[in-house]
């Protein structure tokens, strides 16, 4: 997944956490080989070279999930999420090839918008895609993250622990209580481009639930003075533009939060709000620099933070 995980458990009087973190190992191996665009042979790799529209495409139940969430978070936003979005994000210099700081012609927006779009994809029976359109792709990184810390959590549970925190990438999964008896207390980044990498911007409280932000504050070019950040509008092809810099969901699973967190980055702060508000036993704080430089907070009716 390119990226780090944490986890705390809170352990009773007799138990013993031996063989726990290579239990946690091997199912996060699972997940990669499943859905790792770093790794040659996995999964998502073997579909993206699959150059043949209407024919079946057999995938793991883990692919499977992700995909069953990724169907219906894109749906829901309207096509603000859509896991298909990659090659706009490797023509805009965000992808491995690194940084090209410029704006990509017109006509090369063009030429791959008809290629993007997750409809293109149907997701069938229980263990197999299609694709619609033989040169569509799959990148699922703002969302596999969150399914690794919803199984990693899953693993840990049924070995028998009720109080843990999974962190794997800044995606947050916490049980129970802490040591101390305390809820776990989760901090969002301050969402500027100057602010150090552990400097808490507000704190929530979380019991029981996941926790997922996406931001666009870490990686962007600037050219004439507009800034312009790695989260791309999959239905125009350009990066967002709506001031929204920083969108915490907090869910029941992180997979959805995950996925959702990126779609309302892509909404904006009023359609998005709306769409957190009309979901059930979700919350969510949208972050939106205004011009002149200040932050202003968007919070969900539920959502509670601890200045």
């Amino acid at each position: 997944m390119g990226t780090t995980y944490h986890i705390k458990i809170v352990t009773g009087n007799f138990q013993g956490i031996s063989g726990l973190k290579e239990k946690i190992e091997k199912r996060l191996d699972e997940i990669n080989a499943a859905m790792s665009t770093y790794q040659k042979d996995s999964e998502i790799r073997r579909f993206n070279a699959f150059n043949q529209a209407g024919r079946e495409f057999k995938i793991s139940e883990d692919f499977y999930r992700v995909m069953k969430t990724a169907q219906a978070i894109y749906r829901l936003s309207d096509g603000a999420w859509d896991g298909t979005v990659n090659p706009l994000v490797d023509l805009w210099g965000f992808g491995r090839e690194g940084p090209k700081n410029k704006i990509p012609m017109g006509h090369e927006i063009s030429a791959l918008l008809s290629n993007i779009g997750f409809e293109n994809i149907e997701v069938l029976k229980p263990g197999f895609l299609l694709k619609k359109r033989a040169a569509v792709t799959l990148d699922l990184s703002s969302i596999a993250k969150g399914y690794g810390v919803d199984q990693v959590a899953d693993t840990i549970q049924k070995e028998g622990f009720h109080n843990y925190l999974v962190e794997i990438g800044g995606e947050v999964f916490a049980s129970g209580y802490r040591k101390d008896g305390k809820l776990w207390r989760i901090g969002i980044n301050r969402p500027q481009t100057d602010a150090a990498l552990d400097e808490v911007y507000t704190v929530v409280d979380l019991h029981n639930r996941a926790f997922a932000t996406s931001g666009d504050y870490r990686l962007f070019f600037v050219v004439d003075g507009i800034r312009y950040a790695h989260i791309i509008d999959p239905r125009t092809g350009y990066p967002i533009s709506n001031g929204v810099v920083s969108v915490t969901i907090i869910a029941d699973t992180c997979t959805f939060a995950d996925g959702l967190a990126t779609a309302v980055m892509v909404m904006g702060p009023e359609k998005g709000l709306d769409l957190i508000n009309r979901l059930d036993a979700v919350e969510g704080l949208i972050i939106v620099e205004q011009t002149d430089g200040s932050l202003a907070d968007f919070y969900s009716k539920g959502f509670k933070v601890l200045k």
